[in-house]
């Protein structure tokens, strides 16, 4: 069973940055595209960015592009979600998810893996 660890969320004013990671134990993050999405409450979840596991592919809401890069550590396993601009309305649960997709990735829920999720606060 593949296990997620998101980190790296907090409480940040508007305009701040804050770095995500998503970590894995005992498989290798190359071989599964990896999502990035959130959850506000009583909203749905929502694909926020991903990354291929060829690492050609790249996704991103249209919210989020120009402010939001996903990107791979390979070094440390992890998949890096680099949050800079932030708004109140980026206020949510981020989760990272894995799938075995390969040239593409979908900012669809249709992920097999989901870590437990890591909140982010965004106000002044």
């Amino acid at each position: 069973q593949l296990q997620l660890v998101e980190s790296g969320g907090g409480l940040v004013q508007p305009g701040g940055s804050l770095r995500l990671s998503c970590a894995a134990s005992g498989f290798t993050l190359d071989y599964y595209a990896i999502g990035w999405f959130r959850q506000a409450p009583g909203k749905e979840r929502e694909g926020v960015s991903c990354i291929s596991s060829s690492g050609a592919g790249r996704n991103a809401a249209d919210s989020v592009k120009g402010r939001f890069t996903v990107s791979r550590d390979k070094a440390n396993n992890t998949v890096v979600l680099q949050m800079n601009s932030l708004k109140p309305e980026d206020t949510a649960v981020y989760y990272c998810a894995a799938a075995g997709y390969g040239s593409s990735c979908p900012l669809l829920p249709a992920y097999d893996y989901w870590g437990q999720g890591t909140q982010v606060t965004v106000s002044s």
